[in-house]
């Protein structure tokens, strides 16, 4: 069985990609240098023997990767507070545009697709948000996963489209939050906290999200169907915070900015849609989960 996973050098995609390759899946990991694919994370995949394909999914010929039996897109540009001003045309260009030639590039050949969307789509939570409730985008990156999910629900194809919320573990991003108070916790320099640390999110661990996004690669759904994947359990950013001090025997030093323009105060995944259909419940609590991020942030500084 032929897989392909678009933003394979992301956080995410690499976990994924190796994840596939290796249960004896022929993955083609498909990412994008020009488009700022991470070097480390495709010198992994090669160390790993996946087969690396650099393509531009807006520019380049995607023929040959819909040729395929599964396509997993991860791909895109991720971020809310740099989608906005300057960012929004980027955003607009790796989410939307890209999708969308990925889709028309597959109407013939119709590969199972799973589309990674966010539960940025669904605006500030005060219960668990259910997959049909309606959606509130609140940034310019928000729009485009929703403008997205619109394309791929609307393709014909056998699609399923999961709305990650707030994942976590080895290999985060350097922007994302977790990444910058481990660091600095171990460097004593202060990393930007936006607000005042009370918003709350589902933080869910790398490798539920890589479970459940197999998952939804094999299990029979009805198509176009959306699916939350994560974790169940809300956590202030400030006792995250704690945890992660705890953690490392010293506290993660801060220096508080002004909140981040579509920063939601809540996030908040309804997950009986993922236990019914995919039979999959996140199982990582979050103290385990970060002292993997963390052993994984030791073992980056040791090179």
């Amino acid at each position: 069985m032929r897989v392909v996973v678009t933003g394979a050098a992301g956080f995410i995609g690499s976990h994924l990609a190796q994840a596939l390759a290796a249960a004896g899946r022929d993955v083609l990991a498909v990412d994008s240098r020009k488009r700022g694919a991470s070097t480390a994370n495709i010198a992994e995949l090669a160390r790993a023997g996946l087969t690396i394909i650099d393509r531009d999914l807006v520019t380049d010929d995607l023929a040959d990767l819909a040729d395929v039996d599964i396509v997993l897109h991860l791909a895109g540009r991720p971020g809310v507070r740099t989608s906005f001003g300057a960012g929004a045309a980027d955003t607009h260009r790796d989410n939307v545009v890209a999708t969308e030639r990925l889709v028309a590039a597959c109407a013939a050949t119709r590969p199972r697709f799973v589309f990674a969307s966010s539960s940025s789509v669904y605006g500030d939570a005060d219960r668990p948000c259910d997959e049909d409730d309606r959606i509130d985008p609140r940034s310019p990156y928000a729009r485009s996963k929703s403008d997205a999910e619109t394309l791929v629900r609307g393709s014909g194809l056998p699609a399923v489209v999961l709305r990650y919320f707030s994942v976590y573990g080895p290999r985060q991003r350097p922007d994302m939050a977790f990444h910058r108070f481990i660091e600095a916790a171990l460097d004593g320099s202060p990393a930007p906290l936006y607000g005042d640390g009370g918003q709350s999110r589902s933080f869910t661990f790398v490798g539920d999200v890589v479970g459940a996004t197999i998952r939804a690669a094999s299990v029979p759904v009805p198509p176009g169907t959306i699916i939350n994947v994560g974790h169940p359990v809300t956590v202030r950013v400030r006792d995250a915070l704690d945890r992660i001090g705890t953690l490392l025997g010293a506290p993660p030093p801060t220096v508080t900015k002004d909140r981040a323009p579509g920063d939601v105060t809540r996030t908040w995944a309804g997950t009986a849609r993922a236990s019914h259909l995919l039979g999959w419940n996140a199982t990582t609590g979050l103290d385990d989960g970060l002292a993997q991020q963390i052993a994984w942030h030791r073992r980056r500084r040791r090179g």
